[in-house]
């Protein structure tokens, strides 16, 4: 699976333009790529600031699959946007955060909480996989996999404070199907 990683707030805490702080995105970035994942390295860096966000991947011996491109994308379409069926980002709706260690900061990605949900939940990235490989003209297959999902944010300690789609009943509360539309 082609998976595309933010970098500031992702990899590290924010502290662009200068690399961030360790916050344990290495050991499963790393993971991902044992298990034969090509990660793409999305980011709004550019020059020398780009340069030192790549040397943070060939310092920790992760390879990249792309920069800010998917490599097999250009045979079939002009889009700047990296072609992934995977995309983690600390501005993503409902990738797991930390708090900010310190008054002001920013938010960043809780690895911990990611790696949960890639490898531990009971179906993982075999569910993402099936979901990508199935296409988009399939989308109705995905009914059964909100109740998944919904189950692994629900145990993972449930969606933001408020966050409850219009119209969710009891039931859709109870097994997490009110964060999908």
């Amino acid at each position: 699976m082609v998976i595309a990683i933010d970098f500031d707030g992702t990899c590290t805490t924010h502290a662009y333009p200068d690399i961030g702080c360790d916050i344990g995105a290495e050991p499963v970035l790393r993971r991902l790529v044992d298990e034969g994942h090509q990660l793409i390295l999305w980011t709004m860096r550019s020059g020398s600031e780009l340069e030192a966000a790549v040397g943070w991947f060939q310092q920790r011996h992760i390879p990249l699959y792309g920069i800010n491109l998917n490599p097999t994308q250009r045979h079939w379409t002009k889009s700047r946007k990296p072609h992934a069926q995977l995309y983690i980002d600390d501005a993503a709706l409902g990738c797991p955060l930390c708090k900010p260690k310190f008054p002001g900061g920013n938010c960043y990605v809780d690895w911990k909480k990611v790696e949960q949900m890639l490898f531990l939940a009971p179906e993982g990235l075999k569910e993402v996989s099936a979901l990508s490989a199935s296409g988009p003209w399939l989308l109705p297959r995905l009914e059964p996999r909100r109740k998944l999902w919904g189950k692994i944010l629900m145990a993972l300690g449930g969606p933001p404070q408020g966050f409850v789609r219009k119209g969710a009943t009891r039931h859709d509360r109870q097994f997490g199907t009110h964060l999908f539309d």
